[in-house]
């Protein structure tokens, strides 16, 4: 997720904030999600585990118990304390840990690939059941402020939310800015609202006794796996710790939620917990019944901007993955937008904000309640977690050199806990948990999709085309007119005749004086350093051939990599240049290796993907592009 600190900012960070500046704007922008949590975590658990039964003191420890524990467990001891030390030059997220994993295996694993699709998939899908219930939990505070704003709710709720994505485009700059105070008051106000209540019933703190969690769940069958599912809504938005990794550096992560976030939020749960215990009809709406009646209305503008910026992170994170697996090859290009001249983290995808934006409004009018959207909320957390720490596993074996029963020693019982929380979440599939299954399906199709379709391109256009060196030995012997000035023809392997070059000599029967055959290649890594991004080899005294390397956390910008060629011994004038990239139209093929529909599929990404003079910022005068008809 990135909002107020950008990738390319990271490393620059410490030089330019100090360590609390950037602690305070990792609390506005990481735990947004997680910090939102108490609005319907616990009233939901202990909702669902009474099963229409009175509330007992054995169901209020034993939630209370699961939600402190899994904070413990899966947010601080696996995401904290464990996966934020396994960087990728300085960044985090699933991408972040699949590249890391596969650096580490030395090669591209299919298993590992798949988990990194599957995880990213989730994500997704969270980011559309995020702004949904929590914007939803906030409003419905207004049912308690008066009961007849009840029919507002809903309305009100769709009014903020395309408020929400509409802004977008002009960037999140002024926004992020006030990020950081607002959720410290909110941290600030959970932690008061739990010190109020606690004294209604002190004995709530015996929850910290594991025995109680262990007790519930044991006791209880399948009602307490039901509520094991609700219980985990209390750590979604942990694996966004790890995400912001590169936004923020670890140890203002750890501070800020060591020493402010957990405390807050371990308060307010043993509040309501108290509030509960000493009142069980509060359960209807344990938090926003922890204030007086005089606080209601403020506390629910606060909770509504706490649930704005938690939707904000999401929506932002989501921008930054897609562009991760745009440049991992995983999807077509997406046209992105730059909302900052200083922040080339601040990214607008149209089409990604419209996708969102459908669907969370489809969840909002579907399920219409936060309740409702409970039953759909963790499923797509639970499965990142446990991709994961799957992937965890190879990096401390393999990267961290840890002896193989060593590792999985430690990261077993994480993967065991996930395990039992998305087995939990399963059981809620009919209820609502299929949306974001189905968001995240869709996701992983199409990255399959566009994967195998790439791999069925190349091999088949790599049995017409014709090794460079052939050409050019065959040029040396009967050379075709040569104009001046410089040609550059876009390839994705310099080893073979790029098609736009075929053509060019094909049709105009022309060769420029000199010519660049250009290769841009993701690396594994977040970010290139800029000595390693250009390489040059000259081939003949009329062709060459370079190379750019960017990372995926990089936009890559060709005309300003070429800049750094002339250190080279390239002179390259913009002015003096002409870009050549071939535009394929794809025709579907009877025998294609793929199905027909994922034929259509694919064609239909490919047409829709951004221009590639666009997405590598190529000035739109000096292009040529060269049409051909390929079928698949």
């Amino acid at each position: 997720m990135t909002v107020s600190v950008t990738s390319t900012e990271a490393h620059e960070a410490p030089a330019h904030s100090g360590f609390w500046a950037l602690t305070l704007g990792g609390i506005g922008v990481v735990f947004g999600d997680i910090g939102t949590s108490p609005l319907y975590a616990f009233r939901e658990a202990v909702a669902h585990a009474a099963h229409g039964e009175p509330i007992s003191r054995v169901i209020v420890l034993g939630v209370l118990s699961l939600i402190l524990w899994a904070l413990f467990i899966v947010v601080t001891a696996k995401y904290v304390l464990l996966l934020l030390r396994a960087d990728n030059n300085g960044e985090g997220g699933t991408l972040s840990l699949m590249a890391l994993g596969q650096r580490a295996l030395g090669r591209r694993s299919l298993p590992l690939l798949a988990l990194g699709v599957v995880g990213a998939s989730m994500f997704i899908g969270d980011s559309m059941i995020t702004p949904a219930i929590s914007v939803l939990s906030a409003v419905e505070g207004l049912k308690l402020v008066t009961p007849g704003l009840e029919h507002y709710v809903v309305p009100l709720t769709i009014f903020i939310l395309v408020l929400l994505f509409s802004v977008q485009s002009s960037g999140t700059a002024r926004v992020a800015s006030a990020f950081g105070p607002v959720m410290v008051v909110w941290f600030t106000a959970l932690a008061v609202m739990g010190l109020m209540h606690i004294k209604d019933d002190p004995t709530v703190l015996a929850a910290i006794n594991p025995y109680y969690a262990i007790q519930f769940v044991l006791s209880h069958g399948t009602i307490g796996l039901v509520t094991l599912g609700l219980v985990f809504l209390a750590v979604t938005g942990g694996e966004a710790l790890y995400a912001d990794l590169g936004h923020f550096g670890r140890k203002p992560i750890q501070a800020g939620w060591l020493y402010f976030v957990l405390p807050s939020l371990l308060i307010n749960y043993f509040g309501q917990g108290a509030l509960v215990l000493s009142d069980p009809s509060a359960i209807e709406n344990s938090f926003y019944r922890m204030v007086p009646d005089a606080l209601l209305l403020p506390l629910v503008v606060l909770a509504t901007a706490a649930t704005v910026i938690a939707s904000q992170a999401v929506i932002t994170g989501a921008f930054s993955l897609i562009r991760q697996a745009v440049q991992l090859g995983l999807l077509p290009r997406f046209e992105v937008r730059y909302t900052s001249e200083t922040h080339a983290g601040q990214i607008y995808l149209p089409r990604v904000n419209r996708m969102l934006l459908l669907g969370v409004l489809l969840l909002v009018l579907l399920f219409r309640t936060s309740s409702g959207l409970a039953s759909a909320y963790g499923i797509a957390v639970s499965t990142t977690m446990v991709a994961d720490g799957i992937m965890g596993f190879v990096v401390v074996w393999k990267l961290w050199n840890w002896r193989g029963a060593t590792a999985a020693a430690l990261i077993l019982p994480f993967v065991v806990v996930d395990m039992a929380f998305f087995s939990a979440n399963l059981l809620k599939l009919l209820e609502g948990a299929w949306v974001p299954l189905l968001f995240g399906a869709a996701v992983a199709v199409m990255i399959w999709t566009w994967r195998r379709g790439a791999a069925i391109l190349i091999a088949k256009t790599r049995r017409i085309e014709v090794p460079l060196t052939d050409l050019i030995r065959s040029l040396e012997k009967r050379p075709p007119h040569i104009v001046k000035g410089t040609a550059v023809f876009l390839t994705s392997d310099p080893s073979f005749v790029p098609t736009a070059l075929m053509h060019n000599l094909k049709h105009n029967k022309v060769l420029h004086e000199h010519n660049v055959i250009l290769t841009i290649e993701t690396a594994q890594t977040p970010r290139v350093d800029p000595a390693e991004r250009v390489r040059m080899e000259s081939i003949s005294d009329k062709f060459a051939t370079v190379r750019l390397r960017f990372g995926f956390m990089e936009s890559p910008n060709v005309p300003k990599a070429l800049v750094i060629a002339r250190k080279l011994g390239w002179q390259f004038d913009i002015m003096a240049t002409s870009f050549f990239v071939s535009r394929r139209s794809l025709k579907p093929s009877a025998q294609s290796g793929m199905p027909q529909w994922q034929d259509h599929l694919f064609i239909a990404m490919s047409r829709s993907a951004n221009d590639a003079t666009d997405y590598f910022q190529i000035p739109t005068g000096r292009v040529v592009e060269v049409g051909t008809q390929v079928t698949i």
